[in-house]
């Protein structure tokens, strides 16, 4: 990665553009820039996925913004940058009470959390869930909706720092994958019944014991393979328990399929963000030009929660 000076992006029809101050950091960062995650057609070869910052710009079709307000984004690629341009259904208002480093570091984890556990994963109130890599900045995100909306839920760990984090901001348990087997404790803390939905990231070593740890209607939604993809596995269980294995991928869908889930945020999730029932956490905030520093923390795993960037260090809007 290398700063260069580039030209200032142009809103075309039903974009903004965004005086960015904030960008997150994420895995599929990590992976682009290592050329295994390219960005789709049409989007900006400059890494980053989420922004917070000023409105600078508005095409002429745009209604629901305008220039000088503050928004945080998904944005489909340009985030580490000085300016960022973005559909404007994909931006939500900094929600009341946070600060703009904090509304950054929202859309990338609670659009996919919305989508992979409250929309295709179906979770209901008094349901069990599972999600592995708890103390990750989409464990966080998970464990705390999951629980706003009624469920008990469970959370895998490296560390009992993190196990412990986990507990303090909902999880029912955290389990500590390195010392113990989770499908064995699942099993205990359910009396074998399973759980009804998992989340997982991590991919071939744990999908036939997913399976195993779902109870009967359960589901599986993977939304990552950090440990691969391919497996030889007994798909007995998928058949004797009526069981969904499923997935998604964020980045490639299309504009109105994330305009809906921007709508579903700033109606359900909003005010859960703004009551304080869920909060953002954030381990680092890192300058634009160290985001070598900040992939080298997310690549090592130690963090507990985001990774962040500071790209314009201007004062922060009015609190709402």
């Amino acid at each position: 990665m290398k700063i260069v000076e580039g030209p200032v992006p142009q809103p075309h029809a039903g974009e903004v553009v965004i005086e960015v101050h904030y960008a997150g950091v994420n895995r599929p960062d990590l992976l682009q820039r290592a050329g295994s995650y390219p960005p789709p057609p049409g989007a900006s070869p400059i890494l980053g996925l989420e922004v917070a910052g000023r409105v600078s710009a508005v095409a002429g079709d745009v209604t629901q913004w305008k220039t000088d307000d503050w928004v945080c984004a998904l944005v489909p690629g340009g985030g580490y940058a000085e300016y960022c341009s973005v559909p404007a259904a994909h931006c939500l208002p900094i929600p009341k009470g946070l600060t703009l480093e904090e509304a950054a570091s929202l859309p990338e984890n609670f659009f996919t959390v919305w989508t992979n556990v409250l929309d295709r994963g179906r979770l209901k109130a008094g349901e069990r869930f599972l999600v592995h890599g708890g103390s990750s900045g989409i464990g966080l995100t998970a464990i705390q909706l999951a629980k706003a909306f009624g469920a008990t839920v469970y959370t895998t760990v490296g560390s009992a720092a993190k196990a412990q984090f986990c507990l303090g901001v909902g999880a029912d348990a955290a389990i500590n994958y390195r010392e113990q087997d989770f499908a064995t404790e699942i099993a205990h803390l359910t009396g074998d019944n399973g759980v009804d939905l998992i989340l997982d990231i991590v991919g071939e070593p744990y999908i036939e014991k997913n399976l195993g740890a779902l109870a009967l209607e359960g589901r599986l939604v993977q939304i990552a393979f950090l440990q691969g993809s391919k497996v030889a596995l007994d798909a007995l269980p998928i058949m004797v328990k009526r069981l969904t294995f499923t997935g998604s991928t964020l980045r490639p869908r299309p504009l109105a399929e994330k305009t809906a889930i921007a709508e579903a945020l700033r109606r359900q999730v909003w005010p859960l963000l703004e009551s304080g029932k869920v909060k953002p956490v954030i381990h680092a905030t890192f300058p634009l030009t160290d985001a070598k520093r900040a992939h080298d923390l997310m690549e090592s795993s130690q963090h507990i929660g985001k990774i962040m960037l500071q790209v314009k260090g201007a004062p922060e809007p009015p609190r709402r």
